[in-house]
């Protein structure tokens, strides 16, 4: 079983964002390392979410659905975190994002645009209030498995 290990103020970071976006999905990036089965993250990377009327010319069944059910990440905010990233020997290794007002389980739009290498870190805002947090990850046959979230102390994340 694959795991990412991160600490209470990246969680913190997550659930703060989720609720000051709300009653939008939040989306943003995780930044780290992964050694062997373990990605360990060391920044959480919020984004703005870009999800449009451009998002949607590439998602022709999502038509009509807005930020409130769907997110999207700009190119520019991508490269920019590649790019900051690559200078500090850290790579992208997962996205995170909101459900608002529904449980943090992986939607088909989560399945059809996710990558196998990722962790997906989904957070439940109910009332503005966030709940159940899950990391997720695809298997072989490119299904959502749970992944096991690893709480560890700031002071073992090496940056």
């Amino acid at each position: 079983m694959q795991s990412i290990a991160l600490s209470e103020s990246h969680i913190l970071s997550i659930r703060t964002h989720a609720e000051k976006t709300y009653p939008e999905e939040c989306c943003g990036l995780l930044l780290g390392q992964v050694t062997g089965d373990v990605k360990t993250l060391v920044e959480v990377w919020p984004t703005n979410n870009a999800w449009s009327a451009e998002a949607e010319d590439n998602w022709p069944e999502q038509k009509g659905l807005t930020e409130k059910r769907r997110y999207a990440m700009s190119p520019a905010d991508l490269l920019k975190a590649m790019k900051d990233g690559r200078d500090r020997s850290l790579e992208i290794i997962g996205i995170f994002h909101s459900h608002i007002d529904c449980a943090a389980v992986p939607s088909e739009f989560d399945r059809a645009g996710a990558w196998p290498q990722y962790s997906y870190i989904i957070v439940s805002v109910r009332q503005g209030a966030s709940e159940d947090l899950l990391s997720w990850s695809l298997d072989t046959d490119s299904n959502f498995q749970a992944e096991e979230i690893l709480v560890v102390e700031s002071t073992q994340i090496k940056k």
